[in-house]
């Protein structure tokens, strides 16, 4: 599948992006719980809850249009009109587990919750998956009553305890972001904190958000775990914690993630958040980050500044991971027959639509490793975990490496454009 260049998606962006918020939403959330199941032959997505929050915390502009594809879509369509009024891309668990064996003999299901502007008349809903062959599948398509009395209301009371700990300058203009706690009891929150703050520290440290720091809320989020640390199957260790998160993931041993993806957002009701990173309290190395899901890192890991920022690229921004084995044990997650969404590596099936612009002038492509110092932009071969066939655009980059000092500079202008997309 072809992807538009750049600057034509930029150019629809500016189209679109005089739709009125205040002609079909109202300052309010609802949340739409849904259930995710089947495995590599057969999958299907259901409907759990509706829920009704008190505010809405996510862009108010460029509404119908998306800047990165993801590996699914929700869109809303007012159902009077069947104007598309609503768009937003994402990546799901779900999708990452059927590219394991076990979804070859066995199927299971994955809580998922999107958030989408309060409609003030009737809606449809569709959801759709893209297989990493890039065909699309409707999963489902429902229509919703913004008056349906069995709307549940959340955030109106016993919220969790939260502190804004980054104010952005413009609430209108602002990106939303909620810090959780996972794994920390009552008596462990200050220390919590003192990561919280670290995680924008360095966040903000790195370009391009260090440029548009003023654009960002952050908000600390104490939420209690019963008892401290988090769950490492492989030691037999389970705890009980806010978000039952472990690693093993795919039994990935350094892969921490978390199936309760309610629990999050029922902590989150009534904070206004749209983009989550949850700490974890153990000094196990580990990690993960979904796009347009959540980051969750642990921070009492000597690695835990590099790493949270890495994972935020993943879950903020959509970008790939640029390391790769040279046993190709993950080399199932990419198709080379097409081009991928993210925006840092390409199989150089629609090079165009990347980076080929940033190149210096007689790049050689692929560019040889032996010519990284000629080369600070290239096409090196490796990345999205294969060794080849797939190519990054810098040697190194923070999404490569614990080691390296910034985003190269490909990473870069993905990140400012998505910025700009959420605040302008």
């Amino acid at each position: 599948m072809k992807k538009l260049p750049v600057l034509i998606l930029l150019l629809i962006h500016i189209s679109v992006s005089g739709q009125n918020f205040d002609s079909f939403f109202i300052n309010k959330t609802l949340r739409l719980d849904y259930i995710f199941a089947g495995n590599v032959q057969s999958q299907s997505v259901a409907l759990d809850q509706l829920n009704e929050l008190p505010q809405w915390a996510g862009r108010r502009h460029n509404l119908s249009t998306p800047l990165l594809q993801g590996n699914g879509n929700i869109k809303v369509y007012d159902l009077a009109t069947n104007q598309c009024i609503y768009i937003n891309t994402f990546s799901s668990l779900f999708q990452e587990w059927l590219t394991t064996p076990e979804a070859e003999m066995v199927s299971r299901s994955f809580e998922n919750v999107f958030l989408i502007p309060f409609p003030k008349a009737k809606i449809k809903v569709e959801i759709n998956l893209i297989d990493k062959e890039y065909h699309n599948r409707l999963l489902i398509s429902h229509i919703i009553d913004p008056d349906d009395i069995l709307i549940h209301k959340k955030g109106y009371k016993n919220i969790t305890p939260y502190l804004l700990i980054h104010k952005a300058s413009d609430n209108q203009k602002s990106i939303n972001i909620a810090i959780l706690a996972e794994g920390y009891t009552k008596d462990e929150m200050p220390e919590f904190m003192k990561y919280a703050e670290e995680t924008v520290r360095q966040i903000f440290s790195y370009s391009p958000f260090n440029k548009y720091k003023d654009r960002f809320n952050v908000y600390a989020v104490q939420s209690e775990s019963k008892e401290s640390g988090v769950s490492i199957p492989r030691d037999n260790a389970w705890m009980e914690t806010a978000f039952s998160s472990h690693f093993d993931t795919f039994y990935s041993n350094r892969y921490l993630t978390t199936g309760k993806v309610k629990d999050i957002h029922d902590a989150l009701a009534g904070i206004p958040y749209e983009h989550i990173i949850i700490l974890a309290n153990t000094d196990t190395y580990g990690g993960g980050g979904i796009y347009n899901a959540y980051t969750l890192t642990t921070t009492g890991h000597p690695d835990f500044k590099p790493v949270v920022v890495h994972e935020f690229g993943h879950s903020f921004a959509g970008l790939a991971d640029e390391y790769f084995y040279d046993s190709d044990a993950l080399d199932q997650t990419y198709s080379h027959d097409v081009e991928p969404w993210e925006q840092n590596i390409t199989t150089l099936k629609d090079f165009s639509s990347k980076w080929a612009s940033l190149l210096p002038s007689g790049t050689p492509v692929p560019t040889p490793v032996s010519e990284k110092d000629n080369y600070p932009v290239g096409v090196f071969e490796g990345g999205g975990y294969s060794s080849k066939g797939i190519y990054r655009p810098a040697f190194d980059c923070r999404m490569r490496t614990n080691s390296y000092h910034e985003f190269c500079p490909v990473c870069q202008a993905s990140i400012e454009r998505l910025i700009q997309y959420y605040i302008e």
